[in-house]
């Protein structure tokens, strides 16, 4: 499978989302999601399925190193001492350390360099190999970066045809870090888009697959689809046995525009790039 990397971490390229996937139906999607290929798992404490995801991962059999797990502290665990204990927490209901723990939204009522200092103890202390944010704008992104001792690995944002997020790309970019795209196929809107329907004829695709590709095809760029359908989550990983020609990748770019955001729930203390 195509990876990522940054620092001394190499990410699958498309990894299984698990946002509202709840109790049997998490344990069994994320089941499903390993047995057609994906080694890459994307939780977060606030999901409340990080005990599923775990048990999934060891019942699967598949070598724990095979798998790339990321996790996500929520904003009331910013505080140094309490982020420790929430990263402990989830590494308990996972059966161990994750590859990667993320900051999930920023927020003003802890100061960042608190934050990201109790970030790099959580990496020290074993219970992580990397660490990183999750919806930062490329300002806070880059002073997150400043603050912190070892490397931010991603940042994971909503990203998809719809909305360009080219600041936040680049500035990952210059880091050496990587971004990480959740909502990659718009909520299933793609999936009656024209110009990837008619993409998708050309390679004996579907409009889905197309949108997923043109985000993996892009220089660290990593993707996160989420479905409870275990047919589509087969279908989204089948993106690895065709490219887009350069005309193809300029013509999804331009479908980009003001209101694609579908999850606009930044703390009003900070602003989305606008680019």
């Amino acid at each position: 499978m195509h990876t990522v990397s940054a620092a001394d971490l190499r990410i699958p390229a498309i990894g299984f989302g698990t946002w509202q996937l709840d109790g049997p139906a998490a344990r069994s999607m994320v089941e499903t999601a390993l047995e057609v290929g994906y080694r890459h798992i994307d939780t977060a404490f606030i999901y409340r399925n990080e005990a599923e995801v775990g048990a999934s991962i060891t019942a699967s059999g598949i070598p724990r190193d095979d798998i790339f797990l990321t996790t996500k502290i929520w904003t009331d665990s910013f505080r140094d001492g309490d982020l420790q204990r929430a990263a402990e927490a989830s590494v308990r209901h996972l059966g161990g350390p994750v590859d990667l723990l993320l900051l999930h939204w920023p927020s003003p009522a802890v100061p960042l360099l608190e934050t990201i200092t109790a970030m790099n103890d959580a990496k020290a202390k074993g219970l992580t190999r990397g660490i990183g944010v999750s919806n930062f704008p490329s300002a806070l992104f880059k002073e997150a970066a400043r603050y912190s001792q070892a490397p931010l690995i991603t940042n994971q944002v909503e990203y998809h045809t719809y909305l360009s997020q080219q600041a936040v790309l680049e500035t990952a970019r210059d880091m050496g870090s990587t971004l990480t795209a959740w909502s990659p196929i718009a909520r299933g809107k793609v999936s009656v888009d024209p110009v990837l329907i008619a993409i998708g004829e050309t390679h004996g695709k579907t409009a889905a697959q197309v949108a997923l590709r043109w985000l993996i095809q892009q220089q660290g760029v990593i993707a996160i689809p989420r479905t409870s359908n275990a047919t589509r989550a087969a279908e989204n990983i089948a993106v690895f046995d065709f490219e887009l020609s350069d005309t193809e990748m300029a013509t999804i770019f331009d479908l980009a525009h003001p209101g694609g955001r579908t999850g606009d729930w930044l703390d009003p203390a900070f602003a989305w790039d606008q680019r």
